[in-house]
């Protein structure tokens, strides 16, 4: 190879050198792995993109003998993260599931709330057949959440949790 070729050659490699990246583009702001401790918008952001996904629930509660309804209560569906997921072990003692007098779980709710997050969850009535729905829901975990009263009094009001997953655009039927 002539002088001239080979100095050619050495300047590209080098050019090619200073080229390189060691990690890839700059982290865009709020790109740090969700947080159990700090609300941040951006780990909610899955859940506000339509999806396909439905939820087709209904309250089928019983404690001993004892009917309960929600028959004109809200239902919630609250997207996962570990910043929620750490809200619904303190709140209902439970990640997955419970039905707690709602006078527990109030006594647990922070005085102030962490941040407001209400523009995440969504929300249905439940029917007087004790059903609810949710649609176009992206794939994804989700707590639902509703009040269940006894039918003819007899027992507490309860708060019912039960974390859902939506798979592949398919409908899933739910029991609180």
């Amino acid at each position: 190879m002539s002088a001239p070729r080979l100095l050619a050659f050495a300047a590209a490699l080098v050019l090619l050198a200073a080229c390189e990246t060691t990690g890839g583009p700059p982290a865009p702001p709020n790109s740090a792995p969700p947080s159990a401790t700090v609300f941040r918008p951006g780990d909610f952001s899955w859940s506000a993109v339509p999806g396909k996904g439905r939820i087709e629930g209904h309250l089928a509660y019983r404690r001993s003998d004892q009917r309960y309804t929600c028959a004109g209560a809200a239902v919630i569906l609250t997207p996962e993260t570990p910043w929620t997921r750490r809200r619904m072990s303190i709140l209902y003692k439970s990640p997955t599931y419970a039905a707690l007098p709602i006078a527990e779980v109030r006594a647990r709710t922070p005085s102030e709330p962490d941040e407001d997050y209400s523009g995440f969850i969504r929300r249905a009535v439940c029917s007087p057949a004790d059903t609810f729905s949710f649609a176009k829901l992206p794939d994804g975990a989700w707590y639902a959440i509703t009040i269940a009263k006894p039918l003819g009094g007899g027992g507490p009001n309860l708060a019912i949790m039960r974390r859902v997953e939506t798979r592949n655009g398919r409908t899933i039927n739910l029991a609180l």
